[in-house]
């Protein structure tokens, strides 16, 4: 059995399920959520009680959820794969309010549409949300070199599988059964070899602009139903979009989000890449970096923060503008160079931008200062960047 992995998370939420009767822990498959919950609940005071909903015996058990849960009022209750059971919120709901508790609920769900809605209507003021990602690069240094972890993803059994190939060979596996079952089961209705298509035409197109009717075209479907499809691999916590910034600019800009597989372990496993010289050698070798660092910064990013892009007409660009409270607060460019330099373009966006601070990370082995207001950055002092957040 693999030794449990202590995450970043675990202060977080706790301090959540301290405060709400009922805790969401969100992300895709085997991401961690199980492991997390259990390690948490067995620091907390009282019994716990655990079922996964994908096991028959323990789905059999909420048939009549009220008549099970009710006499479990004094223990904290983990549901695993919650979404499997939509009609139980409304259940939870009323336990709740007769007997309301800091963590009496701790729900684990691979993340759906019809799971965030149904919560929310049913739980508001009740329930608090918290995604898990994969595990990051702080969560893993120093003993996992960053290479192997940007080849392998954040992904426990891949980062920590034994060699390359089985890393490799589990995230094929993951692969063919978010395709065949998990996305079905999230609601998604299409042929499971056209999404993996379209999710490995999505890897292709890493770290570049998402255009739909481009996509369509060359799939054969429209572009609401690419949309759509798209739709749900965000929705599952597999893609991320990254909308540009344009607010009070007055050049012309591009208003079509960047796309990006979260996970480069993923990334690599659509791609065929199983080994790092393999990378070193691919076409996606820049976009797969740049994918990279975006998420381990995403996995850090304080509350009331988020993340665009920035590029105009003319070619000013910015890889990644950090927003606080609707104000642009880091400029961040990623470069896989040992020998990073500061562009015409960089200067001119950060001049546009008035960010704080602007930054240029690339794998090096120290931070030093650029000249013209840039740092270079090195992956490791990321999570200095909040400094005066």
């Amino acid at each position: 059995m693999r030794p449990y992995l202590p995450r970043q998370a675990e202060q977080y939420v706790g301090q959540l399920a301290r405060q709400f009767p009922a805790v969401a822990i969100v992300g895709p498959r085997q991401v961690g959520k199980t492991s997390l919950a259990q390690h948490l609940a067995a620091q907390w005071p009282g019994e716990t009680v655990y079922l996964d909903l994908e096991t028959p015996a323990d789905f059999n058990k909420l048939k009549d959820p009220l008549l099970y849960l009710e006499p479990l009022r004094d223990k904290t209750v983990i549901l695993d794969e919650v979404q499997r059971v939509p009609g139980l919120f409304p259940v939870l709901r009323g336990l709740i309010d007769r007997h309301r508790v800091p963590g009496r609920f701790i729900l684990l769900g691979s993340a759906s549409p019809e799971l965030i809605r149904d919560a929310s209507e049913s739980l508001a003021g009740r329930i608090a949300y918290f995604e898990l990602p994969p595990l990051s690069r702080i969560e893993v240094s120093p003993e996992i070199d960053f290479r192997t972890h940007w080849l392998r993803g954040g992904f426990p059994e891949s980062l920590l599988a034994p060699d390359d190939e089985q890393s490799l060979r589990w995230r094929d596996n993951f692969i063919r059964t978010y395709l065949e079952r998990d996305l079905p089961m999230l609601g998604l209705g299409a042929n499971p070899i056209l999404t993996r298509r379209l999710w490995t035409m999505l890897a292709h197109h890493s770290g570049n602009l998402l255009v739909l009717e481009n996509l369509g075209n060359a799939m054969g479907i429209s572009s609401p139903t690419v949309r759509r499809y798209i739709d749900f691999f965000e929705a599952a916590y597999l893609i991320r979009r990254v909308p540009p910034w344009f607010a009070n600019i007055s050049k012309r800009l591009v208003k079509s989000p960047k796309i990006y597989i979260r996970d480069t372990g993923v990334l690599h496993a659509l791609l065929d890449i199983g080994t790092i010289d393999q990378l070193h050698g691919h076409p996606v070798l820049g976009a797969s970096w740049e994918g990279y660092v975006i998420q381990e910064v995403a996995t850090m990013l304080p509350p009331r923060h988020e993340l665009f892009f920035y590029r105009t007409q003319d070619g000013t660009e910015a890889d990644l503008v950090v927003v606080k409270a609707g104000i642009p607060d880091l400029l961040i460019e990623i470069k896989y160079s040992s020998t990073p330099s500061v562009t015409k373009g960089m200067r001119i966006a950060a001049n546009d931008l008035q960010t704080r601070r602007n930054l240029v990370v690339a794998p090096l082995d120290e931070s030093y200062p650029l000249g013209d207001g840039f740092e270079a950055l090195r992956l490791e002092d990321l999570p200095g960047i909040w400094t005066n957040a």
